[in-house]
């Protein structure tokens, strides 16, 4: 087993700030990729859905979410 070093309370806040800070940045670029690519991923996740309608229809939908109550 490691030896755990003792930390002051302030040791252990600069560690939190450093890893919300990482963790923070990360989910940003994620979201920032993401967005990027709505379309494709768009696109994607409604290929299933698009294979199996008949010829000439198609849905219409204000925003991705109301698929989900597509009944």
């Amino acid at each position: 087993m490691e030896d755990l070093e003792q930390q002051s309370l302030t040791e252990h806040l600069a560690e939190l700030r450093g890893c919300l800070v990482v963790s923070l940045a990360a989910i940003g670029l994620g979201f920032s990729v993401s967005y990027y690519f709505i379309r494709d991923i768009g696109h994607w996740f409604f290929k299933p859905l698009f294979e199996v309608l008949p010829e000439e229809s198609s849905l219409i939908f204000i925003s991705y979410q109301e698929a989900f109550f597509f009944t």
